[in-house]
């Protein structure tokens, strides 16, 4: 043999030596160094690690080496909670393929959503519900994922969950009042939540946000349309409360004297503008970030755009098609169905009401005793033919009647009545001793989702669907529109979706 020969031979017996020592490395121990190699031990803690940092390869040699998926932290978590809690899509696409459930349980009772929800992960929340997750598990406080978005100040997570739990909009409301989250707070009226949501003693979000303290949100909910003057059950406002909690600035900030403008009555072209405008800044607003991708209300999710009043009533207006209706199948994606019935897509946009900071305190004769809120509260005395002090309201008549008691039924009872006309827009309105002095009646600023033009709409107007069929708006509500169909009398309340729900 010569000496090539002898050197080709002795690299064949390298090779089959080399070949023979890994043959005879056990799969576990492959797989152990494979992830000592990626920065990994096969232990739990490491597990966890791979999940959070959306190392899937990593993930992949765990299981190979027979570690299960199935693993739990010490508080009860998964790594699929893990990944949740950290945006790492990649892990829990992994995970859920490997027969994770998207609902899964961890501890506190918490599914990954909620781990999403709690990690201020928008983007995780919005795919795990496009993966099926429900919205509406409790977890073992008893908080729905919107409400602990809420709860941690994740306004990106709250955009994505309020199209999906419309019934919890105005509770959660009321708790970004009460710790004083504004971008929530936005982000839930941008979908349907109203500023004119009580709580069982009648606080307002106003009142919650001024009695803690939290001045930005005061500021927010004043600028889109929270009353200063509402009050509770004891007769407070939310100035009142914010002073009795030791907050002076908020208290005068709330609390000041009344503009001129808001010593006025509206005029239904003025009602319009100030609606629509509302509507349209709103949507500016949140033009940067998009609504929520795959929601259940995608198809309507945002005003047409360019679209504005098309008229200043609802009241004889001919709108699309009516939507048809059927008993067995969801309602339409704008309305609730309380009694099956064909009628145009609308879509309650923006609910209003605005009081004016005037109060009948007594009539005698042709003059009224009124009280004017503000920072100094005042009363005056002002006759037939007089105007109310610092505004264009004239007095046009005083008197005293009576009225059917809704306290003692079938009884009746006096009060103070004060009709009075708004030289400036010719608008008349009548106020009653008792009741909140207000500016016009309580209107929906309504689209048609098949046009995108925008109606207002008050109680008592009546328009027709594409087919000839006819409509009463029969209520108008802070969170809702009732609509009868007036042939068979049947109703519909079409909820508040606010400018993008």
């Amino acid at each position: 043999m010569n000496g090539f020969s002898r050197g080709v031979a002795a690299a064949g017996v390298i090779i089959l030596t080399v070949t023979a020592i890994s043959s005879c490395k056990k799969p576990g121990d492959t797989v152990k160094s494979d992830l000592v190699e990626a920065g990994y031990k096969l232990t739990p803690d490491d597990w966890f690690r791979a999940s959070r940092n959306n190392d899937v390869s990593a993930l992949k040699k765990f299981v190979a080496g027979g570690f299960s998926d199935k693993t739990k932290d010490g508080s009860g978590d998964s790594a699929l909670h893990a990944a949740a809690a950290n945006g790492a899509q990649g892990s829990a696409d992994f995970l859920l393929n490997r027969g994770l459930a998207v609902d899964l349980r961890g501890g506190s009772e918490r599914t990954p959503l909620m781990a999403a929800v709690m990690g201020n992960q928008t983007e995780m929340t919005r795919w795990l519900l496009r993966q099926g997750a429900d919205p509406h598990l409790k977890d073992q406080e008893g908080f729905k994922p919107l409400m602990l978005a809420v709860r941690e100040g994740s306004a990106g997570s709250v955009a994505e969950l309020a199209p999906y739990d419309r019934e919890d909009l105005d509770p959660a409301l009321l708790l970004a009042a009460l710790v004083g989250r504004a971008d929530v707070i936005d982000a839930l009226t941008n979908y349907g939540a109203s500023v004119y949501a009580r709580m069982e003693d009648g606080r307002t979000p106003l009142m919650t946000a001024a009695e803690n303290g939290h001045m930005e949100a005061v500021k927010l909910l004043l600028e889109i349309g929270s009353s200063r003057y509402t009050t509770d059950t004891d007769g407070r406002t939310a100035a009142d409360m914010a002073t009795a909690a030791g907050h002076p600035e908020i208290a005068a900030l709330i609390s000041r004297d009344p503009l001129p403008g808001e010593l006025a009555l509206e005029s239904p072209a003025e009602i319009a503008e100030s609606l629509d405008k509302m509507v349209d800044t709103a949507v500016a607003k949140s033009a940067a970030t998009p609504g929520p991708a795959g929601s259940p209300d995608k198809s309507d999710a945002a005003p047409k755009s360019g679209a504005r009043v098309s008229s200043i009533a609802i009241e004889g207006q001919v709108l699309s098609q009516p939507v048809a209706a059927n008993p067995g199948a969801p309602a339409s994606p704008a309305a609730k169905s309380d009694e099956p019935f064909a009628m145009p897509p609308l879509v309650m946009r923006q609910y209003r009401e605005r009081e004016i900071p005037v109060s009948i305190k007594t009539v005698q004769g042709d003059a009224a005793t009124l009280k004017i809120a503000g920072a100094t509260p005042r009363e005056v005395k002002v006759r037939a033919g007089e105007s109310i002090p610092g505004s264009n309201l004239v007095i046009v008549r005083v008197q005293r009647r009576m009225e059917d008691s809704k306290v003692n039924p079938g009884g009746h009872v006096e009060i103070s009545v004060v009709q009075l006309r708004d030289r400036s827009t010719g608008t008349t309105r009548e106020w009653i001793s008792g009741v909140p002095s207000e500016a016009h009646d309580p209107v929906a600023l309504v689209e048609d989702a098949g046009t995108g033009k925008r109606y207002v709409a008050s109680p008592g107007q009546r328009f027709k669907g594409g087919d000839g069929a006819e409509y009463l708006i029969s209520d108008v509500r802070p969170n809702q529109l009732v609509i009868q169909d007036v042939s068979s009398g049947a109703v519909r309340t079409i909820p508040l979706r606010g400018p993008r729900g």
